[in-house]
């Protein structure tokens, strides 16, 4: 992602929406995990890593580029700067590797799966959050440098050839997603943008309602991912 896109989203993300649910199913997925040693990989502004620091693990945000380490490094985060398809770590020395909305920009997401599996501990947990839907596919996708978007089988797929048992599956913005479809016929660039309080406030009590809600098999916008290393 280009530097213009990390510093709009460290911008954006204590506030927007879309990044506050998502730190909130970071947070949800990570109830009942004993907390050790932990990697946020492309954490650009940190606010996952935020999230796993006051969980109480130690961790650290890798980052590729330059101005994404410079503000998680600005927020007092530990980094590293790497390429996740080869980060600079023993093997076996994780307990848990976070990678929410990373994959989809590597194009080898194989050879990042495997370095993932190598360096977690055997049991050690994977979670992943992609893009959902090639069909939703649009100018959005190009702007923030993404290659792919995901279905159910073809991440289901690059997860189990990287030595991973998918635990479990599910859709997120899945009653937001025909507005997001319409919005993306017409797109130009990046939806990261900074939203009036009203909608921002109106798009944050949606996404709230989909928790209680029995959609999580439903088509999304993104697709969340519990996995463990065999």
């Amino acid at each position: 992602m280009e530097g213009t896109e990390v510093r709009k989203l460290a911008a954006l993300e204590d506030t927007h929406w879309w990044y506050r649910e998502r730190r909130h199913l970071l947070g949800r997925a990570l109830r009942g995990m004993q907390p050790g040693r932990a990697l946020d990989v492309g954490a650009a502004g940190g606010g996952n890593t935020r999230v796993l620091r006051d969980a109480g693990w130690s961790v650290v945000a890798l980052e590729y580029g330059a101005e994404g380490a410079e503000v998680a490094r600005d927020r007092g985060l530990p980094v590293l700067r790497a390429d996740a398809t080869s980060l600079p770590l023993p093997d076996g020395s994780l307990d848990l590797v976070v990678a929410f909305d990373v994959l989809e920009h590597i194009l080898d997401h194989d050879a990042a799966v495997a370095d993932v599996h190598r360096v977690l501990r055997p049991g050690g947990t994977f979670l992943v959050a992609v893009p959902a839907d090639p069909r939703l596919w649009s100018e959005h996708d190009v702007a923030v440098d993404h290659v792919r978007r995901y279905t159910r089988v073809t991440l289901r797929d690059v997860l189990e050839r990287g030595g991973f048992e998918v635990e479990s599956m599910t859709s997120w913005n899945v009653l937001l997603r025909p507005v997001v479809a319409l919005r993306r016929r017409t797109s130009t660039g990046s939806d990261l943008d900074d939203l009036h309080p009203a909608v921002n406030l109106g798009l944050r009590a949606v996404v709230t309602a989909e928790r209680y809600l029995p959609v999580k098999r439903m088509p999304g916008v993104t697709l969340l991912v519990t996995a463990r290393r065999r």
